[in-house]
């Protein structure tokens, strides 16, 4: 799940040509997630994910959890919705 964007500032010092020192300030964007899996909040660099996946559409898993297998158990709850008859009165929200 997508929760927010954060940055962060990372300022370095460099020595010119001349000897001189100068700071410098780096921003970084941050995506702040939570598994789907496991429910525990992880953050990701920006420039590494899809822009297409920031948001809730898609589903989101850490680096601890086995995406395989969680890949799997989504695709056979998937599945119990398409095998549905059009005649069922069950609500497929809940599933």
């Amino acid at each position: 799940m997508f929760l927010t964007l954060e940055t962060e500032e990372k300022s370095f010092t460099r020595v010119s040509k001349l000897g001189a020192s100068h700071q410098y300030i780096r921003k970084k964007t941050i995506v702040v997630l939570r598994c789907d899996n496991c429910k525990t909040i992880f953050k990701r660099d920006k420039g590494k994910l899809d822009p297409r996946r920031l948001n809730n559409n898609f589903f989101h898993c850490c680096s601890i959890c086995d995406t395989k297998k969680f890949a799997q158990r989504k695709a056979v709850e998937r599945r119990t919705v398409w095998d549905m008859p059009a005649s069922s009165m069950k609500d497929i929200s809940e599933l």
